[in-house]
């Protein structure tokens, strides 16, 4: 077995991700199922040629901790030891942002010395429509 598979396998097991096929790179999208299985009608193939020509299109997945507001003058200022306050308490979700767009909260999980998310709430579609508006 490689050492990224003992990784990934590392991985799903703290996030529970087995459940979900043991790919921890794939969370489980019922809309693209090929059998149908998610009570919607299967895709066509005109539908799957379409949807296949976006799934390899590269996004940005940022984790936001927080931000803070202050001046340049404040900015300047700054050096190594300086505290900045964040307006996020401490214990509260981050943000998960993909392209700058808010998808999901989730919380910090720390695997073989490596940062990971583990998402506690994912914003439905609907909300994500509106808040494009």
């Amino acid at each position: 077995m490689s050492d990224d598979q003992k990784l990934a396998d590392e991985w799903a097991a703290a996030l529970g991700a087995q459940e979900n096929g043991g790919d921890p790179s794939a969370a489980p999208i019922e809309d693209f199922d090929d059998d149908g299985s998610s009570g919607k009608a299967p895709l066509s193939v005109e539908e799957r040629k379409k949807l296949d020509s976006i799934l390899d299109i590269p996004v940005t997945i940022t984790m936001e901790v927080g931000h803070a507001k202050i001046s340049i003058r404040n900015l300047l200022q700054l050096n190594q030891g300086s505290v900045i306050e964040l307006e996020r308490l401490a214990g509260e979700p981050l943000d998960v942002l993909v392209n700058g767009t808010l998808i999901a909260h989730g919380e910090v999980v720390v695997v073989n010395d490596k940062f990971g998310i583990r998402l506690t709430d994912v914003i439905s579609q609907v909300e994500r429509i509106k808040k494009l508006q």
